[in-house]
């Protein structure tokens, strides 16, 4: 573990001496709250070492503690100095336990409250009122300690054109003002990337994997937005692709704007929002009405152009994925057992070599043999080399964004014959993802209640999975998108026709194999009867499925039709793009199964 890390937290602690205060926390947020963070916004990596996408640091003047989930159970102990930090789980120790019971009464935490939901902010406020006192802070001691931090990487804007968007800026700005003005406020404030740039047609690369820009809005009740960026940013036909009503103006102006709302009613998504902005419209007499983005549920309802998108881009990331595929299985004969991070290559280069390929949509899940028990493992944090393992598993989990859709696929490969106990959970996991996909349920269904069809054969054999079923996608945004999922937690959103969600139920025996099987489903309408409205799904994916790994016994009629259907439209949309040795395995792959 490099010494680096310790030098960091003693002048942390030499800062909270300084400024009389007992702790300081550390989340892995930046100020827009979202999933994915720009490199001069990881902070939290910047104290400890962790890389992955969700957790927290608790640094006191004498311990310090790290939390993660069952995710990063692994990966934490590989990157953390055991000797600086105590590993906790978020879930088992939440942070307020711990501050309880390694705190003394009437402690000051400190936090940075542009960091935090303005929901986790209450949250802890009371729970922690009776007892400590959390300290808003002017200025992040990080950002000051921070002396090789990157320059931010802001890009040019990209103008979504029409035919990619489905619909003008200026209608959205129309539906959104509407639900503004139901909701009886006078503006509501955006903070999410993505609602951002789904409102106007836009699209950046300032965050990697994510295609959007560093930025902030405020749209009001008539449809007019205030959006805060640097102009420079802006090419010089933007306001006449977004139409009237859109004033721009760089960021430094965010906190004179909103002081301007005092007396106004607006609309806040406390999920969504950091509590420096609610705590600035309080203080400016503003009344806050709490409610969700107004942009998230219009933006998940995909419109036609984009639906066309999403279905052109999986045909072009289903032939770099089949090309990846062929040229595996010629490698395992060929007796290359190559490593982890070469094959995460080589995926990526075929997926580059399409014209139309931006970026990936997150980084990509290489995993052979019992690291792909690992649901979330990353190769790159690993201190050693990992390569394929005979008779055990390949899993990759990768997506591609692209100017008209977003993809994200897994597929589980077998190297050589692999065991009875593999092929059996292969397929329990198999069966589960096709009873999802073919789902038909009332209008109003939400998707908990569809996430036991997932995991219903294994539960048969006492088995089960540690992870949601299913998320939302966005068109060109983000790969992991809201409101809409399919897990067994609780979740209001009804799915809607237009929605896109993954299907990706797996398992995952530890320290021997993990399995998922993994398509992106647009929800659409069934006709079946006129007394109901029912929905189901439409497979968007386009790449087959590993039938060597298949115990075709335990499969049904209805279950080989599934598959030789998924088969038949894979064979149909990408074999006209390959040629030579790549359509050959193709053909193969696709080969019906036999009765």
């Amino acid at each position: 573990m490099q010494p680096i890390y310790k030098n960091r937290i003693d002048a942390l602690r030499t800062w909270l001496k300084k400024n009389e205060l007992d702790a300081f926390l550390v989340p892995h947020e930046d100020e827009f709250l979202g999933e994915y963070i720009p490199p001069h916004n990881e902070r939290l990596r910047w104290a400890t070492g962790f890389t992955g996408s969700a957790g927290a640091a608790i640094i006191t003047q004498e311990k310090a503690a790290i939390f993660v989930d069952g995710r990063y159970s692994v990966q934490v102990r590989k990157q953390v100095n055991p000797d600086i930090f105590e590993y906790q789980h978020l879930i088992e120790t939440p942070l307020t336990q711990w501050l309880f019971e390694n705190l003394n009464k009437n402690s000051k935490i400190a936090i940075d409250n542009r960091m935090h939901s303005e929901a986790w902010f209450s949250t802890t406020s009371k729970k922690l009122k009776e007892t400590h006192s959390l300290i808003c802070i002017d200025e992040n001691p990080i950002d000051t300690l921070w002396k090789e931090r990157p320059f931010p990487h802001l890009s040019h804007a990209r103008l979504m054109a029409e035919n990619l968007s489905g619909k003008e800026s200026a209608e959205k700005r129309k539906e959104i003002a509407e639900i503004i003005l139901n909701s009886g406020a006078d503006a509501a404030f955006l903070s999410q990337l993505d609602s951002i740039c789904w409102l106007l047609n836009i699209r950046g690369q300032d965050i990697p994997c994510l295609p959007v820009l560093l930025s902030s809005a405020i749209i009001y009740k008539n449809g007019n937005v205030t959006f805060f960026i640097d102009p420079q940013r802006l090419p010089e036909d933007f306001h006449a692709h977004t139409g009237k009503g859109v004033n721009v103006l760089p960021p430094e102006k965010l906190k004179e704007n909103l002081s301007s709302l005092s007396g106004k009613k607006v609309l806040l998504d406390p999920q969504t929002s950091n509590a420096w902005i609610n705590q600035l419209l309080k203080e400016n007499n503003a009344l806050i009405i709490q409610g969700s983005d107004p942009c998230l549920l219009k933006k998940a309802v995909k419109n036609k152009a984009e639906i066309e998108g999403f279905k052109a881009c999986h045909i072009r990331d289903g032939v770099a994925v089949s090309r990846f595929l062929a040229w595996l299985e010629k490698q395992i004969k060929e007796n290359h057992l190559l490593s982890e991070e070469d094959l995460c290559e080589k995926l990526y280069h075929f997926r580059k070599e399409n014209e139309h390929f931006v970026e990936l949509s997150f980084d990509t899940i290489s995993a052979a043999g019992k690291n792909a028990a690992m649901c979330h493992y990353n190769h790159k944090n690993q201190n050693t080399t990992n390569k394929l393992e005979r008779h055990n598993v390949y899993l990759f989990d990768s997506g591609g964004q692209y100017p008209d859709g977003t993809t994200d696929i897994t597929r589980t490969v077998g190297i050589g014959e692999c065991s009875d106990e593999i092929k059996r959970a292969f397929t329990l996991v198999l069966k589960g993802h096709i009873a999802l996909s073919e789902a038909r349920f009332p209008q109003g269904t939400v998707g908990s209640q569809l996430d036991t069809l997932a995991r219903q054969f294994l539960w048969q054999h006492g088995l089960d999975y540690d992870h949601g079923t299913g998320h939302g996608v966005g068109h060109f945004l983000s790969v992991h998108e809201g409101p809409q999922r399919i897990g067994k937690a609780y979740n209001s959103t009804a799915l809607l026709p237009g929605m896109i969600l993954s299907n990706e139920p797996g398992y995952y025996p530890a320290d021997a194999f993990g399995i998922r099987i993994e398509n992106l489903e647009l929800v659409v309408k069934i006709s079946i009867s006129p007394e109901i409205s029912v929905l189901g799904f439409e497979s968007l994916t386009r790449a087959p499925i590993d039938k060597n790994l298949l115990e075709k016994s335990l499969l049904t009629e209805n279950e080989k039709r599934w598959w030789n259907n998924y088969h038949k439209n894979v064979w149909k949309d990408i074999s006209p793009s390959l040629k030579g040795s790549d359509l050959i395995w193709l053909k193969k792959a696709c080969t019906p199964l036999s009765d």
